[in-house]
């Protein structure tokens, strides 16, 4: 790892040359040790001791982008946390979540944000909303190596695009597969081990055009039938008051509903669900 001042009490040149806009290719000089996917791991797959997040939906609506996560992390057949965060801002104006090895996935995350903001700086303007989800993809191929030994992380990145001709079509969503490959979905899309039947009840339920509004009841309906099916997907607890976390990213930029917020849409679905529990 580079550190600390030079022979003449300078800072090392990578620190001083001009160019770079990549944080991470900037980190794969200056401290590669310090990348998620650089890191040795000893032999084996540790899959089972690590903590797994799930399940994250993302929606188009008008004028932008829903995306929510539940709140569950397991280890095994035990449930690690009922409190985890697995969706996040990732700029002004897209959101970022993720699925797979939690410790892996926040990490990733947090090199994600910082990678923007220092392109930002750098380059004095944002990069397009594909070119953001190009810089992720690069991320998750770093990580390769590890998720081969059971540290793999997906993530999902949606967000508007204030280049965008139509503001009411500036909604775009991208998912990525374990090699970095991203592809831009249609609509709607989801991850994580609840991924299938959270997509299901998103299929029977979700039109173009929806408001914000009703694609945050229709995220919530659908993490609901997730856990209904999926033993790793935490529903909605109303006795500890944990609800999942919903953001939306719209022209006004990224937002989070409070929690006071997401308990009312909750128990909107909740009520729905004591009159007809199959939705």
């Amino acid at each position: 790892m580079v550190a600390g001042l030079g022979e003449f009490g300078r800072l090392p040149a990578v620190f001083t040359t001009p160019g770079i806009s990549s944080f991470s290719e900037f980190l794969s000089i200056a401290a590669p040790d310090l990348l998620p996917g650089r890191r040795p791991l000893p032999p084996g797959t540790v899959a089972d001791m690590t903590t797994q997040a799930t399940t994250i939906v993302a929606l188009i609506c008008d004028g932008g982008v829903v995306m929510a996560g539940d709140r569950r992390a397991t280890q095994g057949n035990l449930i690690a946390m009922r409190e985890v965060e697995k969706v996040f801002p990732a700029d002004p104006y897209s959101l970022v979540g993720m699925a797979g090895s939690a410790g892996i996935g926040v990490e990733l995350i947090r090199l994600f944000q910082l990678e923007l903001e220092h392109y930002e700086k750098i380059e004095g303007s944002p990069l397009s909303l594909h070119g953001k989800a190009n810089r992720l993809s690069a991320l998750v191929r770093g990580n390769l190596g590890a998720a081969m030994q059971g540290l793999g992380v997906l993530p999902i990145f949606a967000g508007f695009d204030p280049d965008a001709p139509n503001p009411a079509e500036a909604g775009h969503i991208f998912s990525f597969d374990i090699a970095g490959g991203f592809f831009e979905e249609r609509d709607y899309y989801s991850i994580g081990s609840g991924s299938i039947f959270a997509r299901a009840a998103l299929k029977k339920r979700y039109r173009r055009g929806v408001t914000a509004q009703e694609a945050i009841r229709l995220a919530v309906e659908a993490l609901y039938d997730a856990a209904d099916e999926d033993s790793a997907t935490g529903g909605p607890d109303l006795t500890r008051r944990i609800y999942p976390v919903i953001m939306t990213a719209t022209a006004e930029g990224t937002r989070r509903l409070t929690d006071e917020e997401a308990g009312e849409v909750v128990a909107e679905v909740v009520a729905g669900r004591m009159e007809n529990p199959g939705g």
